[in-house]
């Protein structure tokens, strides 16, 4: 017995596998702060205020570069779970799935973006992003073939001018 299309539950589809895999390692590495060894250094400045720094930089620059990532890669996966859990059957529906399609693209553009950033400014070589980057780049050539079969459920809907029944 089948069950009914809309009230299947998340598939295990390649571009779902790929960025939950994604968010667990990105995860993982900044449980390890970008792999910098923690030389934490505290300095009391003429004020009385402690200044904290891990090897040269300051301690706030390795927080704010996790929680960004972290909030992105999250959205990334919030934008693909949405938009797999709408099953188009009007050109609203399309519109907005692909629109959250496109959303989830553009995270993993920033998420690349921030993972330079952060090769940039912390004492961290690049060749330590590259295992990451090859994911996301992965992860938008899936997105990007899940688009296109959203453009598929959109032709048939556009050629039959009524609801398509999946």
């Amino acid at each position: 017995m089948s069950v009914v299309k809309n009230k299947r539950n998340l598939s295990r589809l390649e571009f779902y596998s790929v960025a939950r895999q994604l968010r667990e390692d990105i995860t993982r590495f900044l449980l390890r702060d970008f792999g910098i060894r923690n030389k934490i250094y505290k300095e009391v400045l003429e004020d009385n205020t402690e200044l904290t720094t891990i090897e040269g930089y300051p301690e706030w620059i390795v927080d704010y570069l996790r929680k960004s990532i972290i909030v992105t890669v999250n959205q990334l996966m919030d934008n693909i779970v949405a938009a797999n859990s709408i099953y188009p059957i009007n050109m609203r529906e399309v519109e907005e799935r692909r629109i959250l399609q496109d959303r989830a693209i553009m995270n993993c553009e920033q998420l690349l973006q921030k993972l330079t950033y952060c090769a940039d400014v912390l004492p961290v070589s690049l060749l330590k992003f590259e295992p990451y980057a090859v994911t996301i780049d992965k992860e938008i050539a899936l997105l990007k073939g899940w688009r296109k079969s959203t453009n598929a459920i959109s032709a048939k809907i556009m050629n039959k001018g009524e609801r398509v029944r999946q």
